[in-house]
């Protein structure tokens, strides 16, 4: 058995860093390599690339395709080039965030079709809650592909907690509305004063999608001019980067109204640093979800987690469960 891995490369043609598909994949290659599946992550940068790849390679049993962006005609091409080899295609969001992607929807849709018609494709989801409204809205059967985060040695589960200092709180991802990122801002402020502490949020910034720059210029003006507090705009580094970063944080806040897994918030766990969420992010600790609509309430719930010694090793517990039932499922899927 040999399973790929496939994401869109969007760096090779616009020099951007948009890398979030291919750090699910290779932390998805890893933790298959590490139980003893054959796997890799391939960067696509297009359907001629895709094939002339696969054609390259005789052992590859299994292909997965991250998010629906290849052409059904062309996805139709590699299934009747390739019949000995199973196709998925997954979606990576929950319902909510394919508002933003209209052209993903109608791929999606396409791909359904596929599936009925052929032997060697299906369609996916790497969110539980996205593929059970799939087959109970469409009728039709759906995978569940979860996201998986590889652990290592390197895995800090008790970092101290913050006592004096900066308080440093992370409110990092993509800027976008769902990602409700004006909220979590907003609480890392009420933080920051009712802790008398200096304050330091720091956010990603430099990437124009979904009104991106429109939100981290609201934060910068909700901060501009408090005395205790300042903003930290970190562009997009590479993965390694930020998980360095991240590492540097007492608290991050991800209160998104919609996710699938959110790898910002495991990316935490792994440093030791604990994330106040919403109810869309159900694999962590029910003690770490806030009301996301309500501000106050996340930054009660982010007092309570920096004041919590023990938040980070649970953590670090809930990541480890999500990964064993995460790992089952591919297991089954790929039936090894």
């Amino acid at each position: 058995m040999k399973v790929i891995l496939a994401y869109k490369n969007f760096a090779a043609n616009r020099n951007i860093s948009h890398i979030g598909l291919g750090v699910a994949a290779l932390n998805n290659m890893k933790s298959l390599v590490k139980s003893g599946v054959t796997a890799q992550v391939w960067p696509i940068i297009g359907a001629a690339d895709f094939h002339t790849k696969l054609a390259a390679d005789s052992d590859i049993t299994h292909v997965n395709i991250s998010a629906p962006w290849i052409a059904s005609a062309d996805v139709q091409r590699l299934l009747t080039d390739f019949p000995r080899i199973t196709f998925s295609m997954t979606c990576h969001s929950n319902v909510g965030f394919l508002q933003a992607d209209s052209n993903g929807v109608r791929l999606f849709r396409e791909a359904m079709e596929l599936e009925r018609a052929t032997h060697n494709f299906h369609v996916s989801g790497n969110s539980r809650r996205f593929v059970e409204w799939v087959r109970a809205a469409y009728g039709v059967p759906c995978a569940w592909l979860p996201n998986m985060y590889y652990l290592d040695g390197s895995t800090n589960a008790h970092r101290p907690a913050w006592r004096s200092g900066w308080l440093r709180v992370g409110v990092f991802g993509a800027a976008r509305p769902l990602k409700n990122l004006m909220s979590a801002a907003g609480a890392a402020l009420e933080i920051g004063q009712s802790l008398r502490a200096d304050l330091e949020i720091w956010m990603n910034s430099g990437r124009s999608e979904g009104g991106g720059e429109t939100i981290v210029n609201a934060v910068a003006e909700m901060v501009k001019g408090v005395p205790f507090a300042r903003l930290v705009p970190i562009g997009w580094p590479t993965w390694p980067q930020f998980r360095n970063t991240v590492a540097h944080m007492h608290l991050l806040l991800q209160p998104s109204y919609t996710e699938s897994f959110n790898m910002i918030t495991a990316d935490g766990i792994a440093s030791g640093v604990p994330s106040v969420v919403g109810d869309a992010i159900d694999w962590c600790p029910g003690h770490w979800r806030a009301k996301t609509d309500d501000v106050q309430d996340i930054a009660r719930v982010g007092r309570q987690l920096l004041r919590d010694h023990g938040a980070s090793a649970e953590g670090l517990r809930a990541l480890e469960a999500h990964n064993a039932l995460a790992l089952a499922a591919w297991r089954a899927y790929l039936k090894v």
